[in-house]
């Protein structure tokens, strides 16, 4: 989709409402016309030749010319509805239409986050597209106006008026692309710098753990100074845009006092240069800044809403509906791998190998802040190591598409996230999709879809048994009630999205603190059921029950790190035995290890 497809399209396909919008425009520009001529004749015909009534009745003229401009103006607010309503539909349709050909050709649900990201950028769309359309048919019928009635009073005024207006526009067209490239790059580099802080919260214990905390600061004044630079430079071309109004709108003015005494010279009246004047005041600076205002600003969120939209609402291409291959099981390595929070900040993760089989039950332990989150971000593929390998079934986790990492890994952080919507869209988000029957006939399809909808309902009730969320599915009203994520406590939210885990597809499971919030017989509960699933677990420890639960434990000890059962790391790890509150070795260890 190009950026002008959608505008073009929007204005050919609704000429009615075309129609419309010009026919009342001319009404709404009255005033652009009426104005001058009212002042001038008001004057010379009536107050100043000693006509008062007829004075009275050209201003009665122009009040009557700003009521048609009153309703008109209401319509042209209705006939602008009609054309940008139905574009951003249209703009919906394909956000809609290609979120959903990509889910297809990915194997995956549609990503509603993406789809609400891409929805604010049609609103924008809608908005800019309905700013553009008024401001310039302002413009143009208010221009019109007043050299008509400019050319009415004095033909010899017309120059004076309008090569000034035609050198501010002139002046704006000139500072416009470097303005919307400066608009964009100030949208990047706000993201940028959102996604950099982002990245230090998400990491802010690991980094105060190292003490890394001037090295990220650094990191991050990076994209804030480049924010800040774009911000200066985009500050300046806005003056560019005020001289420009100042030139095209308020020259004129200066122009036609500083030619008064040559005009008079030719004829011209007090009414004449006052007529003028408010032209000039009251219609074509007025209309200029709302030009140069709405193109300057809403012509650059338009483009650069429709660019994003097309980048990332196009249909993928034929080729891309294949979907790539998954894993080869979830043995998960982790070969040399290496992790730092910032060029220059010490390690988190320093030469970290691993192995972990399918049907492992590992837990990862260590203090606070000593990278337990980071290691479970790095095997889900959140963080990219700054060097070596992560393999879920011999695949690298940055080699593998969406599809099949979902399909191979799931991870709960901390604060589990729940949508409103229903308890049976929340808990069955990440399952499989089932086919009902795409090719049956009407009868065989009924039947289909009954024995599917017993099957989910018969999955959802053992998953939620499993983990333990009988009693709150009961209180919440079953699996069709609505859920209000801001009435659930953090342990309800855990449990929901640890049931939602239960019901995925993928072999590994990753428990980030994802029981932090339930009390230790509800934790032990649900790590036995992700125990008896099947598959693989990995445990970052919130107590040191998940420990003894687990078939081996990993322990970090600053950058290093080692793995054993239970009793070999008590035997070998001073750390593991302190946080275990055991402080000697077992009698004989150090002769086994």
């Amino acid at each position: 989709m190009s950026v002008r497809e959608p505008l073009w399209r929007a204005v050919r396909a609704r000429p009615r409402h075309l129609a419309r919008l010009l026919g009342w425009s001319f009404a709404e520009a009255a005033p652009s016309f009426v104005s001058g001529q009212a002042v001038a004749r008001a004057l010379d015909d009536g107050f100043a030749a000693g006509r008062p009534v007829t004075g009275l009745g050209w201003l009665a003229v122009l009040a009557a010319a700003w009521l048609a401009a009153a309703l008109g103006a209401r319509q042209v607010l209705l006939a602008i509805g009609g054309i940008v309503e139905p574009f951003r539909d249209d703009l919906l349709r394909r956000v809609v239409d290609g979120t959903l050909h990509r889910a297809a050709a990915s194997g995956l649900r549609p990503d509603s986050a993406a789809v609400a990201r891409l929805n604010r950028q049609v609103e924008l769309a809608r908005d800019a597209f309905g700013a553009v359309i008024a401001v310039v048919r302002s413009f143009l019928f208010s221009v019109a106006g007043v050299a008509l009635g400019v050319l009415t009073l004095m033909g010899a005024v017309l120059p004076l008026v309008l090569l000034p207006l035609a050198a501010g526009l002139v002046l704006f067209a000139l500072s416009l692309p470097a303005m919307a490239r400066a608009q964009r790059e100030l949208i990047l580099a706000e993201e940028r710098t959102a996604s950099s802080l982002a990245a230090m919260v998400d990491g802010l214990r690991d980094v105060t753990a190292c003490g890394a905390e001037d090295r990220v600061a650094d990191r991050v004044g990076v994209d804030v100074e480049r924010q800040a630079r774009v911000a200066r430079t985009l500050a300046g071309l806005t003056a560019v845009r005020t001289v420009s109004l100042a030139v095209g709108g308020w020259l004129p003015v200066l122009l036609v006092l500083l030619a008064t005494p040559s005009l008079v010279r030719q004829g011209a009246t007090a009414g004449v240069i006052l007529g003028t004047l408010t032209y000039v005041a009251q219609s074509l600076t007025p209309a200029l800044g709302s030009l140069v205002q709405g193109a300057g600003v809403n012509g650059v969120r338009l483009v650069t809403a429709l660019q994003r939209i097309a980048a990332t609402s196009d249909r993928p291409p034929a080729a891309a509906t294949r979907r790539t291959g998954g894993p080869e099981g979830v043995e998960l390595r982790l070969q040399g791998v290496r992790f730092a929070y910032g060029p220059g900040a010490d390690p988190v993760v320093a030469d970290l190998d691993l192995t972990v089989v399918e049907g492992d039950h590992l837990a990862v332990v260590g203090p606070s802040g000593i990278g337990k989150s980071t290691v479970a971000a790095l095997v889900a593929g959140v963080l990219r190591p700054d060097a070596g390998r992560v393999l879920i079934g011999g695949v690298a986790v940055g080699e593998m598409d969406r599809a099949a990492m979902c399909r191979a890994r799931v991870l709960i952080p901390q604060e589990a996230y729940v949508f409103r919507g229903t308890l049976r869209d929340n808990l069955t988000y990440l399952a499989d999709g089932r086919s009902r029957g795409e090719h049956a006939e009407p009868a065989e399809l009924a039947e289909l879809t009954e024995h599917a909808e017993l099957t989910e309902h018969a999955e959802l009730d053992r998953a939620v048994e499993a983990v333990g969320m009988t009693e709150l599915a009961r209180r919440l009203g079953g699996y069709d009630a609505e859920v209000d994520p801001g009435e659930l406590s953090s342990g309800e939210r855990q449990l929901i999205a640890l049931t939602r885990a239960y019901l995925s597809p993928a072999r590994l499971v990753l428990l980030d603190e994802a029981t932090c919030h339930l009390d230790p017989a509800a934790e032990a509960r649900a790590e036995e059921a992700f125990a008896a699933r099947g598959g693989t677990l990995i445990v970052i420890a919130h107590r040191l029950t998940s420990a003894l639960r687990a078939k081996r434990v990993l322990v970090m000890d600053g950058a290093r790190a080692r793995a054993g059962t239970h009793e070999e790391m008590v035997a070998a790890s001073e750390l593991y035995r302190d946080l275990m509150g055991r402080w000697s070795a077992p009698v004989g260890a150090h002769a086994r290890h």
